[in-house]
């Protein structure tokens, strides 16, 4: 680095985040595209860059850089679009939300939908997959049983982030473990105790609302009979159209790569398009761009059903690319440095360094715009406080997954916020009070932070080791 460089002061940093936020809300407000926002941060921050050394050209390449390395999620994005678009045309969705109304009592939906949600993801390693899957399909079953929208989505998406974050297969697992120099399943064990207590505690909440909420006595059946003839009328619904989807989930368990499964996925889904629903090869084809419109008379199916393709992914994609640049950019001039710097200096105890962690993480899909980014940024800035006070790398590990998965749909113009209000339906504001194994996970942490329980402490050959490697 450049002796004329220099890190940006406090107010700097708060002049390019605290900029970019109400260039945000103003976008919200006056139902502006948030790509522009995103867009604009990027000036505020490389007019900081340049005050503090930085030449254009080095901060256009951490601009790419920042684009490059999330460049995985948009492959899967655009994946995942023309998975959902054939699996609809396919039949393959309508036929798991039909057996679904069928066969899901109204009371244990919500328990079912975190349950199967969990073992999804869990078994496959994508939050994203799990959402453009299982997740729409229990969106569907929901909208026929009456259940609210949000509170379906957030019983998906904690179903989806539980197994996202346990799994060893999924990215961000992998990708946390990597940044604290753990072993992935050491990664994992240490996540078991507090992912066990908040999914017990998720569990019951979404089952006592199941009860209080959608019990019987909310449930019109002849509603539910009314959307199951709807799809009958638009699709040949049969058991032979899970066969798509259980050959994708037994791919991706044997761990087979994501990209190459999902669309294999939806060539499956033209396939079952051409010989089970009987479109000609073109149109079932062209749902993996565009989804055919849906007309049955029930409006909140036909939304259901008319999602999906590459095409409605695109809006998405915008948004994860300014993102991605913006926080490749913010990382070049060290702005999130800066104030976990200042905030450091309070940390004193293992509950303040857990609180700290998680907000870190949070600042990270807040400003970065994308969970990778979180989950590389976090251990970079807090593991030395971890060594300082003696920690296992587990704990920070932990911590930041907690901190930047769990947290990482809650955002409106993050690349999971975008996706998940997408695929579901749900925008991002209206299914985040719902996201109870995340409210869950996260207070129990803390509570551990402060009271030491799973707060792992070093040995004296870790020690010794980690003062040897550096």
């Amino acid at each position: 680095m450049s002796d004329n460089i220099k890190l940006p002061s406090l107010g700097q940093a708060f002049f390019v985040l605290g900029g970019f936020l109400a260039l945000a809300f103003a976008c919200q407000a006056f139902k502006i595209e948030i790509h522009l926002a995103l867009f604009s941060g990027w000036f505020l921050a490389l007019f900081i860059g340049k005050l503090v050394g930085h030449s254009y050209k080095n901060m256009e390449e951490a601009i790419t850089a920042g684009i490059h390395n999330g460049m995985n999620a948009v492959l899967i994005l655009l994946a995942v679009g023309a998975l959902v678009g054939t699996w609809i045309s396919g039949g393959v969705v309508p036929s798991l939300i039909y057996y679904g109304l069928k066969l899901i009592h109204p009371s244990i939906f919500l328990l079912a939908t975190l349950i199967i949600c969990s073992i999804t993801s869990l078994s496959t390693g994508t939050s994203w997959g799990t959402a453009g899957t299982a997740g729409i399909a229990m969106m569907g079953i929901g909208a026929g049983l009456g259940v609210p929208a949000p509170i379906t989505a957030g019983a998906v998406l904690s179903g989806a982030y539980f197994g996202d974050k346990l799994s060893p297969l999924s990215d961000s697992c992998i990708i946390t473990a990597s940044m604290t120099e753990l072993d992935v399943i050491d990664h994992v064990k240490g996540m078991l105790p507090i992912s066990l207590i908040g999914y017990i505690i998720t569990a019951i909440a979404f089952t006592i609302t199941g009860f209080t909420v959608v019990g019987n006595n909310t449930v019109d059946l002849s509603k539910v009979n009314t959307v199951m003839d709807a799809i009958n009328s638009m699709y040949h619904v049969s058991l032979l159209n899970l066969i798509p989807m259980v050959v994708v989930l037994a791919l991706l368990v044997m761990r087979m790569p994501s990209i190459p499964v999902i669309t294999f996925g939806a060539v499956l889904g033209i396939i079952w398009g051409i010989v089970f629903q009987g479109l000609s090869p073109v149109e079932a084809i062209t749902t993996a761009w565009a989804q055919i419109p849906k007309n049955s008379g029930l409006v909140f199916i036909d939304n259901i059903l008319s999602r999906g393709g590459m095409s409605s992914m695109l809006w998405s994609v915008g948004i994860i690319l300014f993102g991605l640049g913006f926080g490749g950019l913010l990382e070049k001039i060290g702005i999130l440095k800066v104030i976990a710097q200042k905030v450091e200096k309070g940390i004193k105890s293992g509950g303040s360094l857990s609180v700290m962690t998680i907000i870190v993480a949070f600042l990270g899909n807040l400003f970065g715009s994308a969970m990778y980014v979180s989950l590389i940024l976090t251990p970079k800035i807090m593991v030395e406080k971890y060594d300082e006070l003696g920690y296992d790398r587990r704990v920070l590990s932990r911590n930041s997954e907690f901190g930047g998965t769990l947290t990482s749909g809650m955002v409106p113009w993050s690349d999971n916020g975008i996706f998940m209000a997408g695929i579901l339906g749900v925008g991002t504001l209206q299914y985040l009070p719902y996201m109870w194994l995340t409210f869950a996970c996260i207070a129990v942490t803390i509570f551990c932070g402060y009271t030491g329980l799973f707060m792992w402490k070093k040995n004296e050959e870790q020690v010794l080791a980690q003062k040897v490697s550096s």
